[in-house]
């Protein structure tokens, strides 16, 4: 198997997004109050896996809609996220050929040809894309992450519907008991690739697990953690539903870090992650 690990952009955020720690509250973590000098920028990743099993992406970035000349446009990424305050939290540009859709096409992929999409969570830097890849055979998420928007106020904050109306999104319900909190779900059957529920920043945010069949795999664990620096330190993102369901799934994180047969542990923004292509 390979996983091709891309970057789809990038976001501008207040350092407090991505490591505000426990104590960090939504209006610090938005940076909305914040000096646009204090703020960092970071990547924002997409992958997709080659199996036996045909072509598996997770996640879908940015789309291209909100950066249609390769540069920050407030307006486009507004009309885009149909969410001023989405904006003011963090602000996104794709350049040119970067869009998820566009290096698919460059690599010869069409939607069509993908068999499955697997939206780790709903946030904006994770399926504002999916436009791009309607037509792909199976577009999915946790029930449980679906669910949270009629149950959870920040959910409703976060997430735009519009971003997968007419996509034929479907939701997955947990199948097996792996992870911190005993949910997962075995796309095919065999273990090749396991969703993994790890709430905390969202209600159904889950890691994907690639696996060889020598036990070696490739832990995508989404915005579990923001960086390899999350899990070593254990310092949780500063956007979160809940605390204690969070810091449970940052520890299991980070003992999957740790364990030998782990090739690679990724986050979906961490600045010292590049482009590359993990052979299994």
């Amino acid at each position: 198997m390979r996983v091709h690990v891309f970057h789809t952009g990038a976001v501008c955020v207040s350092p407090n997004l991505p490591f505000g720690g426990e104590d960090c509250n939504p209006i610090k973590a938005s940076g909305i109050f914040q000096k646009r000098s204090e703020r960092i920028w970071l990547p924002v990743s997409a992958y997709l896996i080659e199996s036996d099993h045909g072509l598996v992406l997770v996640d879908t970035g940015w789309d291209r809609s909100m950066s249609p000349n390769g540069t920050l446009d407030k307006e486009a990424q507004i009309a885009s996220l149909g969410s001023r305050a989405l904006y003011l939290t963090n602000q996104g540009v794709i350049a040119k050929g970067m869009a998820i859709g566009e290096q698919l096409a460059a690599m010869g992929i069409k939607p069509q040809d993908l068999d499955y999409v697997i939206l780790t969570h709903l946030d904006c830097d994770h399926a504002n894309g999916v436009p791009q890849i309607v037509g792909a055979r199976h577009i999915v998420t946790s029930a449980d992450e679906l669910a949270s928007i009629n149950k959870n106020v920040m959910a409703r904050i976060r997430y735009q519907s519009k971003w997968w109306e007419g996509s034929g999104l479907k939701t997955f319900d947990w199948n097996g008991t792996e992870g911190p909190f005993h949910k997962s779900y075995d796309l095919f059957g065999d273990g090749s690739i396991v969703c993994i529920a790890i709430p905390g920043h969202s209600d159904g945010l889950c890691a994907v697990r690639v696996s060889a069949d020598d036990g070696r795999f490739v832990l995508l664990f989404s915005d579990g953690g923001y960086g390899e620096k999350s899990w070593r330190e254990l310092i949780p993102s500063g956007i979160a539903n809940n605390r204690a369901d969070q810091m449970t799934s940052l520890r299991w994180i980070r003992e999957q870090s740790l364990d030998p047969k782990c090739v690679e542990s990724l986050a979906n923004h961490d600045q010292k992650v590049k482009p590359h292509v993990i052979e299994l």
